[in-house]
Formats: structure tokens, sequence, C-alpha cells
């Protein structure tokens, strides 16, 4: 890829990022009020809900055959276009099982292009700016994010617009916008062609570890931690909304950092001051009794998960580079096995002690650390992964 289109390519990346980042925090930001008020949903319910939404992940390995239909680019468009659809939809159906159809649409489209976006992200960009370019486009969907809560927040607190209201015209702003991203960029082609079968490897058996362990965290995190603030603590949407724009905020300047850090650093340290962070989180969220505490935990929580970038780019410097697109699919897929487990079970945990589910997290959270620190200072086609104290000492003189 020449400069001019590796350019133009890079902008690609980074309007798409600006429609997700619009159209799914709108749909995220409002979804347990929505969910509570309208839909009159208990935990369990949320539980039910976040399985269905995290089914799509779970079968994100079918894009791979889907990519024998048409391009990675292609596809990512018309992901996006499904995704800005399900969110207009979602207003109109304030009930258990209208939001479970809807969120089964958008959901699709959102994990069919984040399948297809990271594959994309380590195809066309060189491993030397892949870490800062991830926290840069991560910093500017933040802002986009920050403009949709602030939007979110001016519109139901002050103009005090219906939910139906909010959704549709957000969804309809996204439909346009994929139209416009569609017609703006011409067809890039793949530098290396691309796998299109399944295909598992053993040494990217650590990557498939930590893929897995952040999901099960993930969906901890998106699913319990919000409902807590709203449930426990009686936080309101504009409250709510108030909490995403601070978090939005933040990553603005702390995204593009960590990317800069972790080609600093690496990627074994930046992980694994992520997961360390992330086991007093989840403990905190087990034991707090004060809504600014779970507040600012929450905010804590937000940041740290920004450092799962390092994971992407460990992958990118091991992988051979036609396996981008296969493993993407596979990799989503192991990631939502957890995904689609965890919401309807803790579900249920949850009715009997919320406490539990964060301790879990905290569980996850240790596990996590553990397999960070099997990735070699410097990974590399054949220097993967460290499985004793032995091997860490010969692997690391020889890098």
């Amino acid at each position: 890829m020449d400069e001019v289109n590796a350019n133009k390519a890079k902008l690609a990346l980074i309007y798409m990022a600006v429609i997700m980042a619009l159209v799914f925090s709108v749909w995220n930001v409002m979804l347990n009020n929505f969910a509570i008020e309208r839909a009159n949903f208990t935990g369990s319910d949320m539980g039910d809900l976040q399985s269905i939404r995290e089914l799509p992940g779970f079968l994100a390995f079918t894009a791979v055959f889907v990519l024998l239909l048409m391009s990675e680019q292609t596809l990512a468009i018309l992901a996006l276009f499904l995704l800005s659809v399900g969110v207009f939809a979602t207003g109109f159906f304030p009930s258990k099982y209208g939001l479970l159809a809807t969120t089964m649409v958008m959901s699709v489209g959102f994990h069919y292009f984040e399948t297809i976006n990271s594959s994309l992200t380590l195809q066309w960009l060189p491993q030397s700016e892949a870490p800062a370019f991830l926290g840069r486009v991560l910093g500017i969907g933040s802002f986009v994010g920050l403009i949709a809560y602030g939007l979110v927040w001016l519109f139901a607190t002050f103009l005090q617009f219906d939910y139906v209201i909010i959704y549709s015209v957000v969804g309809l702003i996204g439909i346009a916008m994929v139209i416009h991203l569609w017609m703006l960029f011409p067809q890039f082609q793949s530098i290396i062609p691309q796998r299109k079968n399944l295909f598992l490897k053993k040494r990217y058996s650590v990557y498939y570890l930590l893929t897995f362990l952040k999901g099960a965290r993930r969906q901890i995190f998106m699913v319990f931690a919000a409902f807590l603030l709203v449930e426990k603590f009686g936080y309101s949407l504009s409250e709510i909304t108030l909490l995403f724009l601070i978090n939005k905020g933040a990553n603005i300047f702390v995204a593009p950092l960590i990317g800069k850090v972790i080609e600093k650093i690496g990627e074994r340290r930046a992980l694994s001051i992520e997961y360390a962070g992330l086991i007093a989180v989840f403990t905190g969220y087990a034991v707090v009794d004060n809504a600014m505490i779970a507040a600012g935990l929450y905010i804590l929580d937000h940041l740290f998960f920004a450092m799962a970038i390092a994971i992407k780019t460990y992958f990118q410097k091991i992988a051979d580079r036609e396996d981008m697109a296969g493993t993407a699919s596979v990799s989503f897929t192991i990631d939502h096995i957890a995904s689609v487990i965890i919401p309807v079970t803790f579900g249920m945990v949850w009715m009997y002690n919320p406490s539990l589910v964060f301790y879990a997290g905290a569980g996850f959270a240790v596990l996590s650390l553990i397999a960070a620190n099997l990735i070699p200072r410097v990974p590399a086609p054949g220097n993967e992964f460290i499985w004793s104290a032995k091997n860490r000492a010969v692997k690391t003189n020889e890098a």
C-alpha cells in the first residue's frame, strides 16, 4: 500500500471508529435506565439481555465465511449499517422481548465490525505505528463518545426528550454517516491475502487465553458495574450520563498516552499494570457502600480497560500476516465464550448476592495477571510465550 492510500486507510479507520463511538455510546449510556424504567427489567432480565447481546460475538467466527462473498472493508461498512439500524429501532420496542430483538440486530453489526476492524487495523498499520495509532483512535472515539453523552445529558435533563426520540435520531445519523463512508473511500487492497478458513495455532495460545479472560472481565464490568450504580445507589439517567462523560473526557487524554506507554514498556508490563489495578477495582465493587466511591471505581475500571490494546499489539508482533482476518474471527468467538455464559448465570448470582459477582471479576483479573507474565519481554514469531522461569531466562538472554 503506497503512502497516499495508507493515509486514506488511516482516515477510513478513524471515520469508522467515529461512527461506532457515536451510535454505540448513545445506545449504551441509556440502556440500564431504559431497561429499568421502560421495560421493567430485573438483574436477571439484564443478564438475559446481555447474553443475547453477546451471542453474535460468540458466532463471530462466521465472519471468515462471509469474507468469501465480500471484502473485509465492505463487511465492516455493512456491520456499521446494521448497528445503526438496531439503535434506531430500540426506542420503539420498550418491552423485554422487543429490547432483546433490537439488541440482537445492533449486536450483529457491533460484533462483526469489531472483528473486522481489528483485522483491518493490524493489516494496514506497521508494527511500529500500531500502539500509538490505536491509542489515538481510542482517544478520538472517546471524544466522540463525550459529545454523544453530552447530547444525551442535554436532551434528557433540559429538553426532556423521550428515549424513542434520542435512539431514533442517533440511529438515522449513523445510517447517513455509513452511506457517506461507503461513498467517500475507495476499496483498499490487502497487502497480504488473508486465510479464509478457521484455524487455531498452539503458538497463539497465550493470546487466546488473554482474549478469553478479557471477555469474562469485560462482561462483569459492562453488565453489572453500571447496573450496580443504578440499582443500589439510585443513579438517574442524567447522573449515569455525567459519569460516562467523565470517563470519555479522561480517555481523550489518557488513551493516546497509553499507546505510547505500551511502545515504551512493552505489552507484558502494560498488561500487568492493568490487571493489578483491576484486581483492586473489582474487590472494591464487592464491598463499596458509598455512591461516590462506587463512581470513582467505575472511572478507574474504564481507564484500566483502555490498556487492553496491548493484547492486539502483542498478537501483531507474534502472528503471521496472513493470519490476521482468520484469527480475529476466532479470537472474537473465544472472547465471547465467557460473554455468552456470564451475564445470564451471574445474573442469577446477582439476585442472591451481588458482591459474589465482583469477587469473581477479581478472580478473573488474577488469572489475567498470571497469563500476562507468560508474554516475553520481546515477543516475536518463535518467541511467543514463556512457560517456566527457566525458559524466561533463556529467551530473555536470546532477546
